[in-house]
């Protein structure tokens, strides 16, 4: 089968990581979460307490990083400089910080061309929030996965809750349309879809669905899969 690229893009909480974690499983492709690699600079910044406006040392942090991604049977792990640091990034301070990295210019630069690297031979399932407009342009399968506040908010709510972290679905609803509001109002490549994408609403589908839709599309745009 030949190596193509799939870029997805979307808001948080559109299931984009799992969604694209299971669609590089089936394709036997490299799963790449630019989220997962902000949300590092993001924690390292925190741990230097750096403060956030200091564009030109984060972008300095961002180069020195070292990122690799490993694809295991719970799901994909991060690591930086060789340090795991998959449950890290998933504080509720890197969180509440990261629109904040991810809107310097300078270091999303810096993640940009690691990302293109990442996905210059092929054989990648990349998420985020410009993927199909600034990442990977020329990717062959382009989506915009989307699904209503609420649905995402009851999605994370559950994850949350999984992982013993206890919030409300109100507070999860807010935190979502801020999000919301950032990335798609931010100069710097805000979430917009790609010309040639196709727009996948998830609400009210399974995961699965979800994947088949994207490896129909597939089959459309670049032919037989096997």
């Amino acid at each position: 089968m030949q190596k193509f690229n799939i870029a997805i893009d979307g808001p948080a909480g559109a299931g984009k990581s799992t969604v694209a974690r299971l669609t590089a499983k089936r394709l036997n492709f490299q799963y790449i979460d630019t989220g997962a690699m902000y949300r590092a600079v993001t924690w390292e910044v925190l741990r230097r307490q750096i403060p956030m406006d200091d564009e030109q040392r984060i972008a300095e942090i961002a180069a020195e990083m070292d990122f690799s991604l490993e694809t295991t049977a719970s799901g994909t792990k991060i690591y930086v400089n060789g340090r795991d640091v998959t449950e890290e990034i998933r504080s509720e301070a890197v969180t509440s910080h990261v629109s904040a990295v991810a809107q310097l210019p300078s270091v999303r630069d810096v993640l940009v061309a690691k990302q293109q690297k990442m996905a210059a031979a092929g054989g990648v399932v990349m998420d985020g929030r410009d993927i199909g407009t600034k990442v990977l342009p020329e990717a062959e399968v382009k989506v915009l996965l989307t699904a209503s506040i609420e649905e995402r908010a009851k999605r994370r709510l559950h994850e949350m809750r999984a992982k013993g972290i206890q919030t409300d679905l109100e507070r999860l609803k807010r935190e979502i349309a801020a999000r919301d509001k950032i990335d798609s109002e931010r100069s710097v490549s805000p979430l917009r879809k790609a010309k040639d994408a196709v727009t996948v609403d998830t609400t009210g589908m399974t995961i699965e669905q979800v994947v088949e839709n994207i490896l129909d599309l597939s089959r459309t745009k670049v032919g037989p899969l096997e």
